[in-house]
């Protein structure tokens, strides 16, 4: 049985991805600083699984506890590195700290990889890496531009650390550059549960229609997309939980054509910020109390994937519709709330 390190294991996508991982065979171990998730997913997954995963509670950022946990934990054979900070907004706030957090942690992963022959990395992207682009669908071949927020430009540096390493060692990596994740596992025992004020927009859709919010703000209606908002891909958190486990399958059969590959993951239709509200209203018949108030800084006008790489060489497609995910989304939210 492969032995696969999940750092942020236990936030939204990781906690997912460490389901997918279990129930394809894998075992797992978990590291996870707990700044932006709860000790109680690990009971979800457990639940879900009928697994308990291995978890330590570390932060990357501090070097000497990398190095002795991968002193103690010398047999892993691939890692999936989620842990970072992830809101546009606040990286344009505080950027020092998102370069201090997702950049030096990734360092010093990366040379324990190196020290104990660990070959085999996917990091988790983003397709913020492209910036404003040029044409839509984004393909994988699309230009990098200059980013767009300091969390973005963390992404587009670390691809960029990440290839160097490959250069020069037997590294392998996948960078899975996706999209906007949504949704929660069709069981409602995990989800996104994010720490204070939501970053994203489905759980500020989902805690205003239960009442913890008083309105949603939805930032612009200016923009020149069909009903002014922002359009971007929104993806199935399972579904691209999937997409992580079917990578590291690639790397771990020796499929890969190069040391660094990149895949874009998310459905290819682009949906506006309105169009998720109202079709989240007419699924749950809930009225939203929303208002459109300014654009915030470093949000893009429209994006969302081309994924005919993804489809064809990994062989993964997204599944679950909108619907799905906005459905799971509503029902995670009135589990947790005990509604």
């Amino acid at each position: 049985m492969k032995k696969i390190l999940v750092t942020g294991g236990l936030g939204y996508i990781g906690s997912h991805t460490v389901v997918e991982l279990q129930q394809s065979g894998f075992e797992v171990l978990i590291i996870d600083n707990l700044s932006n998730s709860s000790i109680n997913v690990l009971e979800g997954i457990t639940e879900i699984t009928k697994i308990a995963p291995q978890f330590e509670r570390l932060d990357l950022r501090i070097k000497q506890d990398v190095i002795s946990y991968f002193k103690e934990h010398s047999d892993i054979d691939g890692v999936i590195h989620f842990a970072a900070s992830k809101a546009v907004g606040e990286s344009v706030e505080n950027p020092l700290l998102y370069y201090e957090n997702n950049l030096n942690t990734l360092i010093f992963l990366l040379q324990e990889c190196n020290v104990r022959g660990i070959h085999n990395f996917i990091f988790s992207s983003s397709c913020t890496v492209y910036g404003e682009p040029d044409t839509l669908p984004i393909t994988e071949n699309a230009p990098v531009k200059e980013a767009m927020s300091p969390y973005g430009n963390t992404k587009q540096i670390s691809e960029e650390i990440i290839s160097d390493a490959c250069s020069v060692s037997d590294l392998r990596s996948i960078a899975l550059r996706y999209f906007n994740p949504i949704g929660a596992h069709e069981t409602a025992l995990i989800g996104e549960l994010p720490l204070g004020v939501p970053q994203n927009l489905v759980p500020f859709i989902t805690q205003t229609a239960a009442g913890i919010r008083e309105q949603l703000s939805v930032f612009g209606d200016d923009y020149d997309t069909p009903d002014g908002s922002c359009i971007r891909d929104y993806i199935h958190v399972v579904d691209l939980a999937k997409a992580h486990v079917v990578a590291m399958q690639r790397l771990l059969s020796d499929l890969n054509t190069d040391n660094s590959e990149v895949f874009n993951v998310g459905t290819g239709k682009g949906t506006s910020v309105l169009e998720v509200v109202h079709a989240f209203e007419k699924i749950t018949g809930k009225s939203l109390n929303y208002n459109i108030v300014e654009r915030r800084p470093g949000d893009v006008a429209s994006v969302y994937a081309h994924t005919r790489k993804a489809n064809d060489i990994l062989g993964w497609k997204a599944e679950r519709s909108l619907e799905d995910a906005l459905e799971s989304a509503w029902r995670w939210e009135q589990h947790v709330r005990g509604l």
